[in-house]
């Protein structure tokens, strides 16, 4: 199954980190947390690892809506969108929200996530 909406982009890694995250904006995201897993291996466990980083998206007005139609879907928040290089190519995925809470028994849950994947695959679109 499919879990990740993926773009290649035509822009060094460090310039479509910053396109992501205008991207995001537009479509009313804010960035909570970013992870860079590069650093994080090499710092902890000695790894060498490509360029990759983690971003925690969140759009404020559905993390509410979500929150009050299911206490628990903090368990499946912010949504990550990653950014990482293969060799000289980079990339961009977003998960799919329908696909991550898709064992959510809760329509409104559901009926949220549709309208944030919409907005997530817009962001990944304009890059």
């Amino acid at each position: 199954m499919k879990y990740g909406y993926t773009k290649q982009v035509d822009a060094s890694f460090g310039e479509t980190i910053e396109r992501v995250k205008t991207t995001l904006a537009k479509e009313g995201f804010g960035v909570l947390t970013e992870i860079d897993v590069q650093a994080t291996l090499k710092t902890k466990i000695d790894v060498d690892y490509e360029k990759y980083v983690i971003l925690g998206a969140c759009n404020p007005n559905f993390a509410h809506e979500a929150l009050l139609a299911e206490k628990e879907i903090g368990l499946l928040l912010p949504c990550n969108v990653i950014v990482y290089q293969d060799v000289e190519e980079v990339f961009v995925s977003a998960i799919i929200p329908t696909v991550a809470m898709g064992s959510v028994d809760n329509d409104k849950v559901i009926s949220i996530a549709n309208e944030v994947e919409v907005r997530l695959k817009n962001a990944v679109d304009a890059l």
